[in-house]
Formats: C-alpha cells, structure tokens, sequence
C-alpha cells in the first residue's frame, strides 16, 4: 500500500484517498471496531476513539510522520503472533519529532528488532510514565539518523557515548563534538544537538544509577552506619579530596563507586516472553537425565 500521502498537504486529494483507506484497514483489522487507536500527531496511537473522531483528527493534526508500519493496526500479523499469541494488543509508541518539514523514513534495512519487547511489555489501558519511557526508547532506537541511513539515532548516540568515556571528555567538549558531527550530516538528522539531548535520550533505556562516596582504598562505602563519617575507620583516610594546596575540600568525595541496581534490569527482560523464556531456561527447559550437557548441571 502506497504510504506517500503521510508526507502530502492535508487539504490534497492524494491525503484525502489515503485517509480513506487507512480508515478501512484499520477497521477491518480493528479487534473492535467502534475503538481504533488513533495515529494522529497528537494521540500518536495512545488512545483509542470511533472511526468518524479519528478522521477529524487526521484532518486537524496530520498523521504521525515516524508511523510508516501500521502494526499497531494489524491483527495476527506473523511479527506479533510469532511473540505471544495471547499477548493484548499494545498502544503504539510516540512517534519520533522530525527536526525538519519531514522525518526520516526508515529504510528496508532498519527492520522493528523491538517491536516485539514493545508489544509484549505494555497493555494499551497501562499508559504510566514506565510504559511511556520505554516506548519514547523504542522509538529512538528504531530511527534512522538522517533518511536512508543504516545506523540509529540510538546507536551513533551510544557510540560517541562509549568514545566520551573511554577517553574522559568532558561535558563541553562533547557538546562541540555533537554540534560538528550534526552538522556535518545531511540537514534532516536527528543527531542530540548537545550532551543534555544525549543523557536525556540515554536515561529512556532505565539505567539508572546511585552513586555511593567510597573509601580511596576500597576499605568501605559511605552508606549505613558510615554515611556521616568524615573519614574511613579501618584505614583512617579523609573522605574527602584533597586539593593542589594540600588543604582538604569538604564535600568533594575522593572517590565515588557508581551502582547500577539489578532489579530494573530485570523487570526490562521479563517483559518480553521471548527474553522471559531465556531467562528461566534453566529452570524450565534443562533436560535433567543425568548428563552432563550444560555447566548448569554440575552441582557445583
């Protein structure tokens, strides 16, 4: 089906066949038809309204430009029955702001390798800012850089990440990077224009982080018993940095230990059944006969 008309000027004849027959797609594969998510700019297909309420809102706001594979409006399609048969069909995720008149289109090649987790993790009636989050991840994570390219704006954005902290840039200077690469590239990339846009894409994936002052030898964190302490009572070493002039700075830690907490770890591969099923092979699918066919089947 011919999706151009997306791209077209609402008052065309082009936009108003393509309208049409959106509105008969969707309501034949509609599981109920009097409730059809909505894929206007504003409802993003976040909520569910009539056929007529629908066509109104195509007309007031244009259609979301990034929804270019109407799988949210597709019942039994192989890529979702193939995940969980009994799974309720999700809301779909925002699309992504273009930065220009129009968005990237995604190319053959940048197939939905998350369209899975996503349909398998959220209930359409679940709209709680978790379910948001990751859907605003998923969407990132599926768009190209710029139009026709074969890297995501999740991907690079990673990448230039692992680049910042393995030579220790700092904040400024990652932000004139970002600024040279954007422009650089054609002028309807989505690359993060500074570091703020990166981090605030980044914390999207759920890993968040505490960080705990730490004893420079490693002898304890300051947390619990120790949290007001000034100094480490197994080595007797100050707590705080200290400066060029040898004078001790009060409140500047020496050293700081970064905790990724497990349990958002986990609660992201349990909400795919197919990522759920991996995690729980061993308990699950192990054949126990008394052979030795995987190191889990050693006692020890």
């Amino acid at each position: 089906m011919d999706k151009s008309w997306i791209f077209k000027d609402r008052d065309t004849l082009d936009y108003e066949i393509g309208v049409e027959e959106f509105l008969i797609f969707a309501e034949e594969n509609a599981s109920d038809p009097k409730r059809i998510l909505c894929p206007c700019k504003r409802c993003a297909n976040f909520k569910k309204f009539a056929v007529k309420i629908i066509r109104g809102h195509l007309y007031e706001n244009g259609f979301s430009l990034g929804y270019l594979d109407w799988i949210w409006h597709t019942q039994g399609s192989a890529s979702r029955s193939s995940v969980n048969r009994n799974v309720p069909t999700p809301a779909s995720m925002p699309a992504p702001a273009p930065t220009s008149a129009r968005a990237p289109i995604p190319s053959p090649g940048l197939a939905s390798e998350t369209v899975n987790v996503c349909d398998a993790a959220y209930n359409s009636s679940e709209y709680n800012n978790e379910s948001y989050q990751f859907r605003r991840f998923v969407a990132d994570a599926e768009q190209p850089l710029y139009e026709g390219s074969e890297c995501t704006k999740l991907k690079s954005i990673l990448k230039l990440h692992n680049w910042k902290a393995r030579f220790r840039l700092r904040d400024s200077a990652f932000n004139d990077l970002l600024s040279t690469v954007g422009s650089l590239l054609p002028k309807d990339n989505v690359m993060p224009p500074n570091a703020y846009e990166a981090k605030k894409t980044l914390s999207d994936l759920g890993l968040e982080y505490i960080k705990y002052h730490s004893c420079p030898n490693n002898c304890i964190l300051y947390r619990g018993v120790n949290v007001d302490a000034s100094e480490c009572p197994k080595c007797r070493l100050s707590r705080w940095k200290l400066g060029k002039d040898g004078k001790i700075r009060i409140n500047v830690p020496a050293k700081v230990m970064w905790y990724f907490p497990i349990i958002p770890r986990f609660k992201r591969m349990f909400k795919s059944p197919s990522t759920s099923e991996l995690m729980t092979w061993h308990s699950k699918q192990r054949i126990e006969d008394g052979k030795m066919r995987h190191p889990a089947d050693s006692p020890s």
